[in-house]
């Protein structure tokens, strides 16, 4: 007796038994694979347009990256081999683009001399330059002039000797014909819109646009450009400087000085006079060397990282302990009130940060008539906690403090209510005593849960900003150096008044150095810490 095996029929368009994805199906239930495809299209979309953007730019860095995560995207979404990657290529996709690049540009900073007279490309400067140098042409007429404007462009119109000429900063002026003039101004012009002078002056944005804009006069750069102040008139303006791409200088024609490219990015003259702007170029390792030798920072940085390294231990012991006591003491279920007792005690960790630091600025202002803290717990004592170098640190460490206990009180409490009943049972049968069973079995417990949280709030506050801007703003300023810094800085606030966001001069490639040194120093101390943690385990 023979016996013959059955199949299923296999679905049509796949020649396997195998039921075909309804993604991939057009009838029934296959509309999943036209979101897919409609999802699929937007992401092309936006990726041609991030392309685009940055060939117009000539970012080819990030053209060649947007391009690889495209065709990537489209691979694995298209293709029945990446079923994985369907998954995890977005995150991948975020922590490239939010992390890794960020990593990286901040890299290639550090290696230039990026910052104030240093922010644009050799060309740019270049530009701003022989328009910084711009004079009015001695003699030049006024023309009566018309603002233009064809789409985004804007542009100029005069009428010089009866013809109508129009231009804008890539076109140089121009005879238009067929344009419409009353008197000595221009009405109309074929192909432009005129911008009505009304509209000019209640658009303070376009006013700006008009004030910046630089018209040529001809295809020839010498015969200068026309320029307007107010929207009404336009004048010939000239530079005082003339460029020699082919020697790479600069001349003043009025004093016949030469500025010479170095490689330093800037003109300079053979007496060491520099021209005020200059471009980015690669430094190497100068920002590197610069902080630890530089003795504008050097000093400084010393004192800055010993006080952060102390800030960030104190802040995190202190609280932890504390935090810790309050969790022992409001867990023994004697305690009557304890719900009512624990929501107090957290709230100061609900209300944000930088407003809590705000309003301790204000109570510790060393007036009496103002400062909460010295007239209540001082008799009106004049105490200068923000002042003085020694308490002004006391009190960050004291406000921190405050604004940070009730998150380790909250994190202890989870992990004392988390213990094993049967361990603590078995040291009180054998005879232990509650200082030998905590510093035996809790503390060592507790630390197995809790020593990540550590390492992570010490990550944390090395790097909290917002409590030392908003408190003290990194005052009292030290006094034996040129460099805006003060006692209470950390690295990350030193980096903060470095990159000049706060006024100043911005120095971005010593800011983004330092950035980096903060940046292994943090991830050294946490990988070793973790490596240690390993050992508490055994304690399982």
């Amino acid at each position: 007796m023979s016996t013959q095996a059955t199949h299923a029929p296999a679905e049509p368009g796949t020649g396997t038994g195998a039921p075909e994805p309804h993604a991939r199906r057009w009838d029934g239930r296959g509309g999943g694979f036209l979101v897919k495809l409609a999802l699929m299209a937007l992401v092309n979309a936006v990726g041609v347009s991030v392309l685009w953007a940055a060939y117009a730019q000539e970012s080819w860095a990030i053209f060649a990256a947007s391009l690889v995560l495209l065709v990537v995207a489209d691979w694995v979404y298209f293709s029945r081999r990446a079923l994985p990657l369907k998954y995890i290529l977005p995150g991948l996709g975020f922590l490239l683009v939010f992390q890794l690049f960020s990593m990286g540009y901040t890299g290639y900073v550090a290696l230039t001399n990026y910052g104030t007279g240093h922010n644009t490309t050799k060309e740019q400067a270049v530009d701003a330059l022989l328009i910084q140098a711009e004079r009015r042409v001695e003699d030049s007429p006024s023309y009566p002039l018309t603002v233009v404007q064809r789409g985004d462009e804007l542009g100029f119109a005069i009428v010089d000797e009866g013809d109508v000429r129009v231009g804008s900063a890539e076109e140089p002026l121009t005879v238009a014909g067929n344009a419409s003039v009353d008197g000595q101004r221009v009405t109309a012009v074929p192909g432009w819109d005129v911008v009505p002078y009304t509209t000019l002056i209640s658009d303070t944005a376009l006013q700006q646009r008009v004030v910046d804009l630089r018209v040529p006069v001809s295809d020839d750069a010498d015969d200068g450009s026309i320029r307007t102040r107010e929207g009404s008139t336009g004048q010939v303006y000239s530079s005082a400087l003339v460029h020699d791409e082919a020697a790479d200088t600069l001349t003043n024609t009025e004093t016949g000085v030469v500025y010479r490219a170095t490689d330093e990015g800037r003109f300079v003259s053979d007496d060491g006079e520099a021209l005020a702007v200059g471009w980015r170029v690669n430094v190497g390792l100068e920002n590197f060397t610069r902080a630890f030798a530089d003795d504008t920072y050097s000093g400084p940085l010393l004192r800055i990282t010993v006080w952060t390294f102390a800030f960030a231990i104190a802040t995190v012991a202190t609280s932890f302990l504390l935090g810790l006591v309050l969790a022992l003491v409001f867990n023994d279920t004697r305690l009557r009130g304890r719900k009512v007792m624990r929501t107090l005690f957290i709230l100061p960790y609900a209300f944000p940060a930088f407003l809590s630091a705000l309003l301790w600025r204000g109570m510790l202002n060393a007036n009496p008539d103002y400062g909460v803290v010295n007239q209540l717990f001082f008799l009106g004592t004049r105490i200068p906690w923000l002042d003085d170098p020694t308490l002004a640190k006391l009190a960050i460490i004291g406000v921190n403090l405050w604004l940070s206990f009730p998150y380790w009180f909250l994190v202890c409490t989870g992990a004392l209510q988390s213990l094993p009943e049967d361990v603590m049972e078995a040291a009180r049968i054998d005879g232990a005593g509650r200082w030998r069973t905590f510093r035996a079995i809790t503390m060592p417990l507790l630390l197995v849960s809790t020593t990540p949280l550590l390492i992570a709030s010490f990550a944390f506050n090395f790097n909290n900003f917002t409590l030392v801007y908003m408190l003290t703003g990194g005052g009292p300023r030290f006094t034996d150096t040129s460099a805006t810094l003060g006692h209470t800085d950390i690295l990350i606030s030193m980096i903060y008044q470095l990159s000049g966001v706060a006024g100043g001069r911005a120095d971005y490639g010593l800011a983004s150095a330092l950035s980096i040194i903060v940046f292994l120093i943090i991830g050294t101390i946490s990988a070793l810490a973790f490596r240690r943690t390993r050992r508490l385990e055994e304690v399982l």
